[in-house]
């Protein structure tokens, strides 16, 4: 099985992990919520577990313009 992360703003691809099997405590999903899991995980047809995170160009948009935080979309 692998695991794609991809930035929940731009939707670059960060990476990809290859695993036998998912050890949701290792990885940190045990930490989210409900909502955030639902938000941010999601599997394809295949199977494949798809990771919503952010990317570093991302982050340091969000740093830099702190107020962004506010919006549902900064990337134009």
């Amino acid at each position: 099985m692998n695991i794609y992360y991809s930035c929940k703003h731009c939707r670059t691809p960060i990476g990809k992990i290859d695993v036998d099997s998912v050890n949701t405590v290792n990885l940190g999903f045990d930490h989210l919520s409900e909502n955030e899991r639902q938000e941010y995980l999601s599997y394809d047809e295949d199977g494949q577990l798809h990771v919503k995170s952010i990317c570093e160009d991302c982050y340091e948009m969000l740093i830099k313009n702190p107020d962004y935080h506010a919006l549902d979309s900064f990337i134009q």
